[in-house]
């Protein structure tokens, strides 16, 4: 395991090998430093859950049942951690990643799983120039068949009394026991993110779609900023917002708010939720920008 720590006049970024993470990414504010993605605490081991952001590869969040159908042929994951049945977010964010190069501002990992149903080679770029930090996700199929692939990053943000989120969408999906998806439905007055609007304070586990690949997060008090774009636009989110039932360390002081190529669960789904389907040495890519600025009444 080892750290990369890249930076440029206006932001610096500690990345870690183990699971790929980006595990603090902080932005010049004045005569300091302000964290755009949740801060993990100090001295603590490079735990993804810990960590400012992860990625989502082969695919994000769960499959039903740890099974799927494709092409005729029935598939099975196994859990891949202690507090959850199904197989979660994918091998990367669990995964040792190699340093493949880096200078002052930039730098690139790779990973390969070669295990089964998936076999993979995934490879992260990251970059800091100015106030914008741009992040580079990848996959290349390593099987020897066609498979449905996804692709997304599970990013965990500062939340204050005060935070407000934009990130407009169509329809969401509720939730059902196991932490999953269950039906697909007008979003609710207030989870509607199409106007900023202030996070509830409630459990929110829930899928996005018809979102036009853009966010905004605004932290008044700080009179801060993060716009998020994505290419190409992605058309899901996920966001997560815990509880103490689930997490009884949780102090109200994050969410998450996951750009995702696919749906949960969308190896079930009609036409596959939006993954994938990625042919023998076939590759696809997503990018993602955090722009950091100021509010227009920060001073």
């Amino acid at each position: 395991m080892a750290d990369i720590e890249i930076a440029g006049d206006r932001l610096r970024c500690v990345l870690s090998t183990q699971g790929g993470l980006v595990w603090r990414l902080d932005a010049k504010r004045g005569d300091g430093w302000r964290p755009l993605l949740r801060p993990p605490p100090e001295g603590s081991v490079r735990d993804p859950l810990k960590a400012g952001c992860f990625p989502l590869v082969p695919f994000g969040n769960r499959v039903e049942g740890n099974r799927f159908l494709f092409d005729r042929t029935e598939y099975c994951l196994k859990p891949n951690t202690a507090w959850d049945k199904h197989y979660l977010h994918g091998d990367g964010w669990l995964g040792d990643w190699t340093v493949e190069d880096r200078c002052d501002a930039e730098a690139s990992l790779s990973f390969e799983f070669l295990g089964e149903p998936y076999r993979y080679r995934a490879t992260q770029r990251f970059k800091c120039e100015g106030v914008s930090f741009w992040a580079t996700l990848g996959v290349t199929n390593l099987g020897e068949r066609p498979m449905p692939f996804g692709l997304g990053w599970h990013p965990f943000f500062p939340l204050t009394p005060a935070t407000t989120l934009q990130a407009p969408a169509v329809a969401y999906w509720t939730e059902k026991a196991g932490w999953l998806p269950d039906a697909r439905i007008a979003i609710p007055e207030n989870l509607d993110f199409s106007q900023a609007k202030a996070l509830p304070r409630q459990w929110i586990n829930n899928g996005f779609e018809g979102w036009d690949g853009t966010a905004s997060i605004v932290w008044p008090e700080q009179g801060m900023r993060l716009s998020i774009e994505t290419a190409p636009a992605l058309s899901r989110y996920f966001l997560f917002v815990s509880d103490t039932q689930f997490d009884p360390t949780y102090r109200g002081d994050f969410f998450c708010l996951e750009p995702m190529s696919h749906s949960a669960n969308g190896h079930n789904l009609p036409e596959l939720g939006g993954l994938t389907v990625l042919a023998p040495g076939q590759g696809a890519e997503i990018s993602m920008a955090f722009l950091c600025g100021a509010t227009e009444d920060a001073g």
